[in-house]
């Protein structure tokens, strides 16, 4: 549950900078305590109308919590063991550094947020830490500059991982990780063509270029509501980096296809527009995330036989037919999407790299009987570490004899996209299963 405030005084007033504040306390209190952003901010419940300044804030202090957390450490003496404070705290540092003209406001509506918390015996302490931030400014923020981790907004052991894994990237790769994400589309092809939609976006005064075979970047992202026949289902929004893999494994028409982990359901639709007559059964864990696989198939005029099923437990859910193609696209660190996911990287421990490891190791090698000689699996992440990706497969391979690497276009057999200005972090391994013997 997510701590709710004993009211000295009526909740901040809609629309208001206090408003915001309020409820991006409560939503970073629950990220602290462990909670997935997410998760914390679909129980925090803000208005519809106040729900993207709410989002901004605590994606904007999540992304920069090494720095915030730092600053915090510096200007309050004893361990904060209030995490609603804290996270009142986090959140008007934050406005603090990012809009300086604003402090007299952010301090008095972080105050009035304080009033709130615990009878308000919070309100001078809070006024008291952010008027010694404006005091210290210069000092406190040349401090985290020379520290890694503030200056990183990265956990330490991340960016070890990361400087070892990538020695000519990694000041870009944690760079990247600490941006805002850009927003790309991908044209459905069965309704319209990738000219056709630049047209209809430029009508509607949205600017964009094409990066080929359908994807489009916004110079700005914007609401998926203003997408020209977004709701006919004309596009959909999916990272450059992510529509790959629909062209990486190469469907054919009569072809039964597996997606085993395929929530939200876009690389399901991307295969289903590339091509006609595929029977393809998309599967998830997950049912609430199962649910959305339909959806979305449903708002682009598509079919596929959907089930809320863990795609390990091979015999509650398979027929005995092989399939042709599987997309193994597995559950990782999240790594090379922290920017979407910027609660990640502070939730993440190292152990936990392991453990998804494990589970990805245990997920191939149950679907790989179920692939038909000279079949497909196209393997795939959203990490960055090298224990999920390059080493993953290599250690796949040498358990399989029956398996060999097929060409992607990068080196090595595999293609790494690192996190830039225009996609996401991915890694893609194509392996082809051995024909049986004539």
């Amino acid at each position: 549950m997510i701590a709710t405030p004993k009211r000295a005084s009526p909740v901040p007033a809609e629309g208001s900078l206090a408003y915001t504040l309020f409820h991006a306390a409560g939503i970073l209190a629950a990220v602290i305590g462990g909670r997935t952003l997410d998760a914390a901010l679909a129980a925090q419940k803000p208005s519809a109308t106040a729900r993207p300044a709410v989002m901004d804030v605590c994606y904007g202090t999540l992304r920069n919590f090494g720095r915030g957390d730092f600053l915090i450490r510096a200007l309050v003496a004893k361990p904060l063991d209030e995490p609603w404070i804290r996270g009142l705290l986090l959140a008007a540092v934050q406005r603090l550094e990012a809009a300086p003209d604003q402090a007299h406001t952010v301090v008095d509506q972080a105050v009035e947020v304080a009033a709130v918390w615990r009878g308000g015996r919070f309100k001078g302490f809070v006024n008291g830490v952010l008027r010694n931030f404006q005091r210290r400014r210069a000092a406190l923020l040349s401090a985290a500059d020379a520290d890694e981790v503030a200056c990183r907004r990265h956990p330490g052991w991340w960016i070890e991982a990361i400087r070892s894994a990538h020695p000519q990237h990694w000041e870009s790769v944690l760079e990247a990780g600490n941006t805002r994400p850009p927003m790309t589309l991908r044209v459905n092809r069965r309704r319209t063509d990738a000219a056709a939609y630049r047209q209809a976006l430029a009508a509607a005064g949205i600017e964009a270029r094409e990066l080929g075979d359908g994807a489009m970047l916004l110079a700005r992202p914007v609401p998926v509501e203003r997408l020209p026949g977004f709701s006919a289902g004309d596009c959909s929004v999916q990272d450059w980096g992510a529509q790959h893999a629909a062209v990486l494994l190469d469907v054919r028409a009569g072809q039964r296809v597996l997606d085993a982990c395929a929530a939200p359901g876009g690389k399901t639709a991307h295969l289903l527009e590339c091509c006609d007559g595929l029977e393809l059964l998309a599967l998830d864990a997950d049912a609430t995330r199962a649910r959305r696989i339909a959806e979305n198939l449903v708002r682009l005029h598509l079919s596929a036989t959907v089930k809320a099923v863990d795609c390990r437990q091979v015999v509650a859910w398979w027929d005995g037919r092989p399939f042709d193609r599987i997309l193994a696209d597995v559950p990782c660190s999240a790594s090379g999407v922290v920017r979407r996911h910027p609660d990640a990287k502070w939730l993440r421990r190292v152990a936990d790299v392991s453990g998804f490891a494990a589970t990805q190791a245990g997920i191939l090698d149950a679907l790989w009987p179920l692939l038909a000689p000279g079949g497909k699996m196209l393997y795939c992440t959203c990490s960055v570490f090298p224990e999920e990706n390059g080493e993953q497969v290599a250690a796949f391979v040498a358990r399989h004899p029956d398996a060999r690497r097929l060409p992607t276009g990068g080196s090595n057999n595999e293609l790494n996209f690192l996190p830039c200005a225009d996609h996401d972090g991915f890694y893609y391994a194509l392996l082809a299963k051995a024909a049986v013997a004539a």
